[in-house]
């Protein structure tokens, strides 16, 4: 395991309301659009409220992204009921530490699975996943 970057630590320890009470009225909401665009996850609901999860641990020397295998589109129609952040394996990588993190939304259709990627030197390591109101 990599160190934690100051970032990260920072925001672990100050904890975040604003993602709770952002996730919070978001559940049991019909999702109207999903997309990700590098660096975070935006939902669409059908009460034209937004909300997107990003990694907020972003320090100096680190490359953050999200990817997802999974087709978005399938997930339109369906009803947000949670997220959950789920540890994933590290992938191998000659020039320093590739971290990964899974971001599953679950919804009425099924789980939207968003791999979180933090490739660093192996001193800025960790995530920090937020939720904020568009």
């Amino acid at each position: 395991m990599s160190h934690l970057g100051l970032e990260v630590m920072l925001k672990q320890l100050e904890g975040d309301d604003n993602s709770n009470k952002a996730l919070t009225s978001s559940l049991n909401k019909e999702i109207i659009a999903a997309q990700i665009a590098e660096t975070e996850l935006l939902l669409t609901f059908k009460d034209n409220t937004k909300i997107k999860l990003f990694d907020a641990g972003q320090s100096c020397c680190e490359h953050r992204y999200m990817t997802t295998n999974d087709n978005l589109q399938h997930f339109i129609g369906s009803t947000l009921i949670d997220v959950e952040i789920l540890n994933a394996p590290n992938i191998v990588d000659s020039l320093g530490e590739h971290e990964v993190q899974f971001l599953n939304i679950k919804t009425s259709k099924g789980v939207i699975t968003i791999e979180t990627h933090n490739e660093h030197n192996g001193y800025y390591g960790g995530f920090v996943i937020r939720a904020e109101t568009v």
